[in-house]
């Protein structure tokens, strides 16, 4: 590791993951931050989940804590703020890596409720969370932020909640990102593409009734480069080069990670 984060301070919203074969795109993240020297304050609903990913930070010798906090409410998301203040001094970056799919559907075939779980869920807990650092970055004169999309916001899918809701993480990063650059703050948008994570797996599978491995190879056939999906460690260190200050002239940006599967627009 090069000490890319070194004395930084950050915040990962939905650093927890859910049960499966693979690591997830919020917990590689954490660990990795904290390899790169960064103190990581693990953010998770559920706090088991959340401490699993400090345990393992710890036992490489890092620092965290975990806190069970929910992203989609303006309390929660400013006693995190707090506590990282209260236990670090600052906040360098805030990483939000909450989302969910759900029984998404087709735009003759949206339920209402799906429609407007997805939308709150997808939305707000990128919208909070940066409404609660953005005040202690702005006094600092600097920060990094970096919300996770997904391609689905570019790309053709017949999944129109989950599209519209990552479209608009992308719509507001840009204006987070031009309304905060005079006070040094950095903004920019991860988009994955398909990603072999057990929220990915293990949902997909379960929701379509498909064998898990059956459902790897449909996926893998999908991605032009290597015909093979990406790990939530690729997320991982992209997020990691938007953080750090290798990316200090860097906002604004939409940033694939997908093998090259969003190239075929156009």
């Amino acid at each position: 590791m090069t000490d890319r984060l070194k004395e930084k301070c950050a915040i990962v919203m939905g650093g927890g993951q859910t049960p499966g074969d693979t690591i997830g795109n919020g917990k590689a993240t954490s660990i990795l931050f904290a390899r790169e020297g960064a103190r990581v304050v693990v953010v998770d609903t559920q706090l088991d989940r959340a401490e699993e990913t400090v345990n393992e930070i710890v036992k490489e010798g890092g620092t965290a804590i975990a806190l069970a906090a929910d992203a989609t409410r303006e309390d929660d998301c400013r006693r995190v703020v707090e506590t990282c203040v209260s236990e670090f001094g600052r906040v360098d970056v805030l990483h939000n890596n909450v989302g969910i799919g759900g029984a998404d559907a087709g735009p003759a075939h949206i339920e209402e409720d799906v429609w407007d779980q997805i939308l709150a869920v997808n939305l707000k807990s990128v919208v909070f969370p940066c409404k609660a650092a953005l005040p202690v970055m702005r006094e600092q004169s600097s920060g990094s932020i970096v919300n996770i999309s997904s391609i689905a916001a570019v790309c053709a899918t017949p999944i129109v909640a989950y599209k519209t809701s990552k479209a608009g993480v992308n719509a507001y990063t840009q204006t987070l990102a031009i309304g905060n650059a005079k006070h040094g703050i950095r903004a920019n948008v991860i988009m994955p593409g398909l990603m072999e994570t057990p929220m990915a797996i293990e949902g997909i599978s379960q929701g379509r009734g498909i064998d898990k491995e059956a459902l790897i190879r449909e996926r893998n056939a999908q991605v032009p480069l290597g015909r093979q999906m990406g790990t939530a460690w690729d997320v991982a260190h992209a997020a990691l080069f938007l953080a750090s200050d290798d990316a200090r002239f860097i906002t604004g940006v939409a940033l694939p990670v997908d093998g090259g599967q969003s190239a075929r627009i156009g």
